[in-house]
């Protein structure tokens, strides 16, 4: 199964779980793509973005959802520490975190990474949200 449509599916399986079907909610159930370049569409026209794609998929199926992107291209998880707090705005119900992939293009040491992913998982669930940690495989040519 490729990378979206295991994201999809998982969200999916959340938001039924969750009971954010459309009738049940007054308001949209609040997401928030919280990564790099994958996240914020980098290259890509408009509406064909990560988190554009991913709302219409969730709508299409019923689901009343606000999918908002705070990808920053470049972004590394050190940058994603720093902005976190302003660039995820109260009432967020689920933050889709991808992070990590610049760390490893830059030789970050994993250990650094490991920190700053462990401290946004921190901060998000002491504002009880919920969150999606999306992961990766590393290039092998960095070594372990």
């Amino acid at each position: 199964m490729s990378f979206k449509r295991s994201i999809a599916a998982g969200l999916m399986v959340f938001l039924a779980i969750c009971g954010a079907m459309p009738s049940a909610r007054a308001e949209p159930f609040k997401i928030v793509g919280f990564g790099d370049s994958l996240t914020a569409g980098y290259g890509l026209g408009p509406d064909q973005g990560f988190t554009d794609r991913l709302q219409a998929a969730l709508r299409a199926k019923g689901h009343d959802v606000s999918v908002a992107n705070a990808g920053v291209s470049g972004d590394t998880t050190s940058g994603g520490l720093a902005r976190l707090d302003w660039s995820v705005p109260d009432g967020t119900q689920l933050v889709i975190l991808e992070l990590g992939a610049n760390d490893m293009l830059r030789g970050v040491s994993p250990d650094i990474t490991r920190k700053n992913l462990d401290e946004m998982l921190s901060k998000l669930k002491q504002r009880k949200i919920a969150v999606l940690l999306a992961g990766m495989r590393a290039a092998p040519n960095l070594g372990p």
